[in-house]
């Protein structure tokens, strides 16, 4: 059976942000830079402040705040941040059935992340995502971060898919931005701390508000539970 999709061009691969995307680390992410810069600069951040923290490499908003201890404090938020890690995340609504659903019917898939690679797999393997996605792209394996387009570019090489024929779903400007600088289709998701509003100031192709409503995007002939 043909697929239909929303978008112009067939769609043969998905790559995914992970963090505030599939798995809703916002705790998780909000408690590690309140522990850091409470420990660093007292009193200057409120957890409210941190959300304009969230997608950016860790060195990028650490250097921003104290140049002289950037690696420090990335390595602070780190350990406290992995002494935590089960105990504060979850998979987001609808999560693994969309992606089993997607891998199940032979879409290529990727994640495409500014975390460590090993904080990556840790946070896969805690919700049971790990086995569908062949390819990860981490901020380890490249020069650049998104929204710079290297790491999309890198995850459609060991895919073998092009530009044209793939999606980048995020729940940040970066994802966003990443996908135009590559020239990819771009889906936000609702659920975004940052809220639809603001995504919406980056124009990305779709926004969601359930990510079982990316299988009609896409094509996939099944539907994801809404549960």
């Amino acid at each position: 059976m043909e697929r239909k999709c929303l978008m112009e061009d067939k769609i043969t691969t998905v790559l995914f942000d992970l963090d505030g995307t599939l798995v809703n680390t916002y705790d998780l992410i909000l408690t590690s830079f309140r522990h850091t810069f409470d420990h660093y600069v007292p009193g200057r951040f409120t957890t409210e402040d941190c959300i304009s923290f969230i997608g950016p490499p860790l060195h990028e908003t650490f250097a921003s705040v104290l140049p002289e201890k950037t690696e420090e404090m990335v390595q602070f938020y780190r350990a406290f941040n992995k002494k935590h890690h089960d105990a504060l995340i979850k998979p987001f609504v609808g999560v693994y059935e969309t992606v089993k659903t997607l891998h199940d019917e032979g879409y290529k898939l990727a994640i495409v992340s500014t975390k460590m690679k090993d904080m990556v797999i840790k946070g896969l393997e805690a919700t049971n995502l790990l086995s569908f996605f062949p390819v990860i792209i981490a901020l380890d394996d490249v020069e650049q971060a998104k929204p710079d387009p290297e790491p999309i570019f890198k995850a459609l090489t060991l895919l073998s898919s092009n530009v044209e024929e793939s999606v980048m779903v995020g729940d940040s400007n970066h994802d966003i931005l990443a996908a135009k600088n590559a020239g990819t289709k771009s889906v936000g998701v609702s659920w975004s701390i940052k809220g639809t509003d603001y995504l919406n100031r980056f124009s990305p192709d779709f926004i969601i508000d359930h990510m079982g409503d990316l299988l009609k995007i896409v094509g996939a002939e099944s539907n994801a539970k809404n549960d």
